[in-house]
């Protein structure tokens, strides 16, 4: 017996924040193009379901799918912003996608 309405699943997924540093809306520039692409390349793939900034420019909220949080954190580690101290620090959180049956949204 499950709690979910018909035709509602939940994907196991996982919320990822990545922490910008201080002056990250200054120093993010020169790498902003190659962060953009990779992103875009990660969902057209599938395993970026949702990714995005806050305004404030506190940090970023990746939505992704990996095996487990050590997959689910190199993939975010191995970002231009990373390697290059834009993002400073990243933590991993399972989440439970909701998602309607039969219909592709990602």
């Amino acid at each position: 017996m499950s709690d979910l309405p018909d035709g509602i699943h939940l994907e196991s997924v996982w919320l990822v924040e990545a922490t910008y540093a201080p002056d990250a809306a200054e120093t993010r520039a020169p790498f902003r193009a190659e962060h953009l692409r990779r992103c875009a390349e990660l969902k057209d793939a599938g395993v970026y379901v949702e990714v995005g900034a806050l305004a404030d420019v506190s940090a970023s909220v990746i939505i992704l799918r990996a095996a487990d949080e050590a997959a689910a954190v190199a993939i975010v580690r191995d970002d231009v912003y990373m390697r290059n101290g834009v993002w400073v620090k990243v933590r991993a959180r399972p989440f439970g996608r909701v998602v309607r049956d039969g219909i592709d949204d990602s």
